[in-house]
């Protein structure tokens, strides 16, 4: 069982790096990095990552997963070249670090998400994986020769091998890269890790542009949504601790390339799920598999950038999405199983899956914020009832009346 919770670790290192490090890339080469600043960010934020997950998952006990800031580099894409170039650009990533440790040490975000309601964090994390959980059709049809091997694995193991359903797909993935990829596509990789000190310069407007937009997307779009995510598996880790511990990854990170470090949304249902370990209180050991993974993944950038390069982007997507289907499911039973806030966590599912951004800010921000405002909406409050005798009678034959009944008489 142990084996199976490593393993599961290792794919979520696996699949939340080849799914979105171009995304990284191309975000650090946008803000004005050269391809050694932008490779040396890459590494400096898998560093940072691996530091950061051992280090909570050995000190709560808990599956809480970390990842970059895959939105956040998306912001730096749109944002392009800005004033003083990538010293600047660093500078803004540092204040941003700064913000997130501000925010853990202050009571407002721990206080924001106890608030969430169950079957809208699970509408919510629903939302965010359905594009994906889509991957291994479109994969099967744009790309059968590869997809299909991939797919035919993952339901044998199912059926026969459930722990090793998504590890066997990966390694059949791989096989099929290999196998149908360029001849020399490996021989040109780069095995020795490439750093990069850059000195950060402060630029008021590239702190309004950068900095600020960058933690807010961080914590609307990575931290809330994370923290939703464990909520929906049963884990309410402490918050605070949390965002102090990816702030200071942050801060870490930044000086040598890397924009922001914080918990994982998508891939946290990889390690918190019931596949990772059937005993809760033995799944932290996939976070502690997650940050060695992803410590090994940044040493070893230069191969692992070149075996996704050989690999058409749905392919890999395919296989996070067969590792979520699980999550899917019990997300989806989560939110729509009790009829009271069903319209609410249906509002969150479609605004999500949407996909919309506003404001820089992504679909999952605003799924919250759309279930949030529809609960506020349709939430009636019960009548009032007088205390008396025909009350009290009735309370002995419907629930709600028993309740009223109750409290009258620890009332009187």
């Amino acid at each position: 069982m142990r084996v199976q919770a490593v393993m599961a670790g290792l794919v979520s290192a696996v699949v939340g790096y080849a799914s979105s490090f171009t995304v990284v890339l191309a975000g650090l080469r946008a803000v004005g990095a050269t391809p050694g600043q932008a490779a040396s960010g890459l590494l400096a934020l898998c560093c940072g990552i691996g530091a950061a997950a051992l280090f909570l998952g050995l000190r709560y006990r808990m599956p809480i997963s970390v990842a970059w800031s895959t939105p956040g580099a998306a912001l730096l894409v749109a944002t392009g070249p800005v004033p003083g170039g990538f010293p600047a650009a660093v500078g803004a990533f540092i204040i941003c670090a700064g913000l997130i440790v501000l925010a853990g040490l202050s009571p407002w975000p721990a206080r924001a998400i106890a608030a969430i309601p169950r079957p809208i964090a699970g509408a919510m994390l629903a939302g965010v994986i359905l594009s994906l959980c889509t991957a291994p059709v479109r994969a099967v049809v744009d790309i059968p020769l590869l997809a299909v091997p991939v797919v035919l694995t993952w339901a044998v193991l199912q059926r026969y091998l459930r722990q090793w359903a998504v590890p066997g797909a990966l390694v059949v993935a791989v096989i099929a890269i290999a196998v149908h990829g360029p001849g020399n596509g490996l021989s040109g990789a780069a095995l020795r890790p490439a750093v990069e000190l850059t000195t950060p310069t402060l630029n008021p407007s590239v702190v309004v542009s950068i900095a600020i937009p960058l933690f807010l997307v961080t914590m609307a779009a990575q931290n809330v949504p994370g923290m939703a995510v464990m909520a929906t598996y049963g884990y309410m880790p402490p918050l605070r601790p949390v965002l102090v511990a990816t702030g200071l990854a942050s801060a870490a990170a930044a000086p040598f390339g890397g924009h922001a470090v914080n918990l994982a949304a998508i891939t946290a249902a990889l390690t918190a799920g019931p596949d990772t370990h059937p005993d809760p209180g033995r799944r932290w050991i996939a976070t502690v598999a997650l940050g060695a993974g992803q410590l090994a993944l940044g040493l070893g950038a230069g191969l692992a950038m070149a075996l996704v390069l050989l690999s058409p982007p749905v392919l890999v997507t395919a296989v996070a999405g067969l590792a979520l289907l699980s999550a899917l499911g019990s997300s989806l039973a989560g939110a729509v199983t009790e009829p009271e806030g069903r319209e609410a966590a249906v509002v969150t599912f479609v605004v999500t899956a949407s996909g919309m951004t506003i404001l820089g800010i992504g679909a999952a921000f605003w799924g919250l914020v759309a279930g949030g405002l529809t609960a506020l909406l349709l939430h009636r409050r019960p009548p009032l009832e007088r205390h008396s005798p025909s009350t009290a009678e009735a309370g002995a034959e419907r629930p709600e009346g028993r309740v009223a009944a109750v409290s009258a008489d620890q009332s009187s």
